[in-house]
């Protein structure tokens, strides 16, 4: 298995102060594949939720993440050695559609957020077809992740965290399943992936 020996140097510390700060649980990490390729598909509450959920992933993770981002001067090259590429949400981005297949032709595991942004809510928002039909097209795993908490504890407008109690579970994955139709296989791994993100929402 792929090693991130920068990131293990970082890891436990990271961990005990997100638990000692955010009361971080972590459920369901058996259910995280070691190899091969994998989407990661969490909802999404907070700025913190991509390295929250890598936390427990030993393995290198790719993120595919919101293209305004990477206008930041200083963050973005951050972001970028961190393995995050752009992708424009409000179209469609075949440059960031070529990389996503490129990296699941490769083997790796993919993090993208379905729901395109963060939730203004706290409730789960419409989750978007793109990282399905990548599934479906590749043959690759989804494995769908809870993130629960987060919004009490960072939402929209305020500028740093406050102290919260964040849950995050990891589901068991979901498969593509064989059908003629390749939307139709990707809407019905959509339905399962928001089923199995909400029951943990309840």
């Amino acid at each position: 298995m792929p090693r991130t020996p920068v990131l293990d140097c970082f890891r436990p510390a990271f961990h005990a102060a997100c638990r000692a700060y955010f009361g971080l649980e972590l459920h369901g990490v058996d259910n995280i594949p070691g190899e091969g390729s994998v989407i990661i598909a969490p909802n999404h509450q907070t700025f913190a939720d991509p390295p929250l959920v890598t936390i427990p992933v030993r393995r290198p993770v790719h993120y595919m993440a919101w293209s305004r981002l990477f206008t930041i001067p200083v963050f973005a090259g951050f972001i970028r050695r961190l393995r995050a590429f752009p992708v424009d949400i409000e179209a469609t981005d075949t440059r960031a559609i070529r990389e996503a297949a490129r990296l699941l032709r490769a083997g790796d595991a993919l993090m993208i957020f379905p729901e395109g942004g963060r939730t203004p809510d706290g409730s789960l928002q419409p989750f978007k077809i793109g990282a399905f039909r990548l599934a479906v097209a590749h043959d690759t795993p989804v494995l769908p992740v809870t993130i629960r908490g987060g919004f009490e504890a960072w939402p929209p407008g305020r500028t740093l965290p406050g102290r919260g109690r964040i849950r995050i579970m990891y589901h068991p994955i979901e498969r593509p399943t064989a059908a003629k139709d390749r939307r139709e296989a990707a809407l019905d791994l959509r339905a399962r992936v928001i089923a199995k993100i909400a029951s943990a929402l309840r």
